[in-house]
């Protein structure tokens, strides 16, 4: 088996499989295959709503082509499938877009082509889940006429320092010779270099724990803020003391979302649950972050209240909606649940985020953008995401946002702690 030369088709061109398919399409033939026929022509376009890919590097990939046809894909030999693998409304992994996307694979796969995943996992579902579905559609036998590999994604979106060729990548295949292979065709791109992992089920535990492992620092973190705001401490400062010693992890407060952190431990714990172990400690820190969007929003009000301001009718203004700082990414972003909780107490919210489109606020989570805030007419200001458009403006910009008595809300902490009237 000969990776050189052959032609790769990356099936789903979001945060991770737009920035692969570049770094490929600089080097070799390869094909971006989306669903959506609006992204393959912005991207024909040369331009990345989300941003990952600036448009000179979108003309720097020479040899990568974008279709939405099926079709296209016959003369390819290597299958990359990045497809998001996020959860239900009962938290549970939905695998449909993994299993409409081996669908697709096993439409156009053929003798000797190999099929190499991405997508975020529990250990097992690559060879239990998605080989299945490639083995029904295309008629073909598992390592025998068709391989697969596994290579989970590290993209940290929005982050202009960590990219795909700086980011250790590790990778694995289904037999020793595919997995030899799957890795030469990753250290093409990959600077950073790669580690080969002795398994696809070793290569999909290690993605999953790696997030799993934050999830819980930041729970950690999240509950040390809980008590000792209620011991009037301020946990910024306590963090800043401790991170004073060499080995502290320097982890802050916060809300959870996003396309991994506050999803793949559920995969992990799903997969657990199934085989009849019920995790305990995951699950415990999981509660903690999934809670904090209430948290904050009861932090608001109760000190709306001290104020005597009246918070049924009220109006908040809630500064960022994506789920990290400078960039569009709203992709399971736990603000929605601060905006929910402060609905439920009567509060007319209003959201601005310039990072974010308008129609997909209102597409993903029903949410009318606020384009242009109201000067001095808020009761409540909460700075959500430290979007450096909203620091820039300090304390005494965002607090103009707000009447005299308003309350202003630091979730982030990026503002000193004298300048505002909360902080996570």
């Amino acid at each position: 088996m000969n990776f050189s030369g052959a032609k790769i088709a990356v099936i789903g061109l979001g945060y991770v499989g737009l920035p692969l398919a570049v770094e490929f399409g600089k080097k070799r033939s390869i094909v971006g295959f989306d669903i959506n026929q609006p992204r393959i022509d912005e991207l024909r376009a040369g331009e990345d709503r989300t941003l990952e890919v600036e448009p000179e590097e979108l003309k720097a990939a020479s040899q990568l082509s974008y279709t939405a046809d099926i079709e296209d894909l016959r003369d390819c030999t290597i299958f990359i499938v990045t497809v998001p693998t996020p959860i239900d409304a009962n938290k549970s992994p939905d695998l449909t877009p993994l299993r409409k996307a081996s669908e697709t694979v096993g439409q156009v796969l053929k003798p000797g082509d190999t099929v190499i995943y991405e997508s975020t996992v529990f250990p097992g579902a690559t060879e239990e889940e998605c080989v299945p579905v490639l083995e029904r559609v295309s008629g073909l036998t598992f390592n025998a006429d068709f391989f697969a590999g596994y290579s989970p994604e590290r993209i940290n979106p929005g982050d202009k320092e960590h990219r795909l060729p700086t980011i250790k990548k590790v990778t694995a295949g289904s037999t020793p010779e595919v997995a030899e292979m799957v890795n030469a065709l990753y250290a093409e791109i990959v600077t950073a270099g790669t580690h080969m992992a002795s398994s696809i089920r070793v290569a999909e535990a290690a993605k999953v724990i790696e997030n799993t492992q934050r999830d819980l620092n930041i729970a950690l973190i999240n509950e040390l803020a809980i008590i000792f705001n209620r011991m009037d401490i301020d946990t910024e400062a306590v963090l800043e003391a401790a991170g004073t010693k060499w080995n502290f992890l320097p982890f802050r407060p916060g809300l959870v979302g996003g396309h991994c952190i506050g999803v793949d431990p559920y995969y992990l714990t799903s997969k657990a649950e199934s085989i009849g172990y019920h995790p305990e400690v995951i699950l415990a820190g999981r509660r903690i972050n999934d809670g904090m969007g209430a948290y904050v929003a009861s932090q608001l009000v109760k000190t709306m209240i001290k104020r005597r301001l009246h918070v049924e009718g009220s109006r908040v203004l809630v500064l960022g909606l994506t789920f990290k700082e400078n960039c569009p990414d709203i992709r399971n972003t736990k603000v929605v649940d601060v905006i929910s909780e402060l609905k439920d107490y009567g509060v007319q919210v209003d959201v601005h985020d310039p990072w974010v489109d308008a129609g997909e606020a209102m597409h993903e989570y029903g949410l009318a953008l606020t384009q242009t805030p109201e000067t001095g007419s808020y009761d409540g200001i909460i700075l959500a995401v430290a979007h450096e458009e909203f620091k820039s403006q300090g304390a005494a910009g965002l607090r103009a946002l707000g009447h005299e008595n308003a309350v202003l809300y630091d979730v982030k902490s990026v503002l000193p702690a004298q300048d505002v009237d909360l902080r996570l």
